[in-house]
């Protein structure tokens, strides 16, 4: 019985020992392989990798590219919508018919000034007028006498030649008063009225009612139609062949960022600017709720013609530090990294200008694991 006791007593203190030293010594896992590996200058994916699952590789092919061309601009009105007023004699502003911002149409009065000039002009038309009154007078009697053989043919002929040279003068104090634009006659002599070229609205103003003007080289004010605008935009010379008369506008202002506008292409300069190289290219821009005002920045893009180009999904290209690669697929899980120049991008796509060739597979998803 004793010895029985010793047995299991034995066999108690032996029994946990061996189980715990099997537990201990679990079996030796197989090892992973490396998720990539480097052969000379190729990146190889190995059987077993996880990268073989999480690659995603297309072949590469020319598509259309329609690019667009940008360039800086600012709005302008058309110069034929746009006069500033100045009165082409000194005087006072007896009046401004019209403040900041009122519309106007041709003809319109818009200042009536009180000119020293003006009445000196008119009294200049006005004697004329009498002197030519009486050259005809006198030639008349003459004829009369010269016919009734009473006159001599000198006094006749001095006649007509004193009618002529009335005519020549009055001729001349008639010119003066339309070069003027004033009017025979206008209410004081001194009076004369500025009227409105065109319609419009008036945009600036500098004069001010009764007091007196005295520079004939600057406007009183302005009048401008801007229901119609120009956008002035300096193409580069190299784009110069993409941008012809007619050509539809893609227009951004910096004033409205969401508006996107639409023109047409009315002119294209003759002259490339030698500090900039570039021209300008004038794109007409209906303006109806008078946004646009003239002086504002904006952007203009034109559509240029669709060639093929060698296009990849952006996404695989990986941008280094210097230069930008994508993965090429050389075939059996092996990738080249290759140095590519880009171009323009649309839609999600990237034009390669060098670097890459047409039927090349390449790396479109998960190519920033192969770095």
């Amino acid at each position: 019985m004793g010895g029985l006791l010793i047995s299991v007593a034995m066999a108690a203190c032996n029994g946990p020992a061996e189980t715990q030293a099997a537990v201990a010594t679990p079996a030796t896992a197989a090892p992973q392989p490396a998720p990539v590996r480097r052969e000379g200058n190729l990146i190889v994916v190995p059987e077993g990798s996880p990268l073989r699952e999480r690659l995603q590789v297309a072949e590469i092919a020319l598509q259309p590219l329609q690019t667009r061309l940008s360039a800086p601009a600012t709005i302008e009105a058309e110069p034929e919508k746009l006069v500033r007023i100045t009165p082409p004699v000194a005087g006072r502003l007896v009046r401004l018919h019209h403040q900041l911002g009122d519309a106007v149409k041709a003809g319109d009065a818009l200042i009536t000034m009180d000119s020293s000039e003006i009445s000196s002009v008119r009294a200049e038309h006005a004697k004329s007028q009498a002197a030519l009154l009486h050259a005809r007078q006198e030639f008349d009697r003459q004829k009369l006498l010269f016919d009734a053989e009473i006159a001599a043919r000198k006094d006749y002929e001095a006649a007509q030649q004193s009618l002529a040279a009335a005519g020549a003068d009055a001729r001349a104090a008639s010119d003066h008063l339309s070069q003027l634009g004033a009017a025979v006659q206008e209410g004081s002599r001194g009076s004369y009225v500025v009227k409105s070229p065109i319609s419009g609205r008036v945009v600036e103003m500098a004069g001010s009612q009764g007091g007196y003007w005295n520079d004939v080289n600057a406007s009183v004010m302005t009048v401008a139609d801007l229901r119609k605008v120009w956008l002035s935009a300096s193409v580069s010379e190299r784009d110069l062949a993409h941008v012809d008369v007619g050509q539809q506008a893609h227009i951004a202002l910096a004033a409205y960022p969401d508006l996107q506008l639409q023109g047409r292409v009315q002119y294209v300069g003759e002259l490339v600017d030698t500090a900039t190289r570039s021209v300008k290219v004038r794109v007409a821009v209906d303006n109806p709720e008078g946004r646009l005002r003239p002086g504002m920045f904006a952007r203009v893009g034109f559509d240029a013609p669709a060639r093929q180009a060698v296009m990849v999904p952006a996404a695989a290209l990986l941008q280094g530090q210097v230069s930008t690669r994508v993965f090429v697929d050389k075939g059996g899980w092996r990738f080249e990294p290759r140095d590519v120049q880009v171009g323009a991008q649309q839609d999600g796509q990237a034009e390669i200008l060098s670097g890459l060739a047409a039927g090349e597979r390449v790396v479109v998803n998960g190519g920033v694991l192969l770095q």
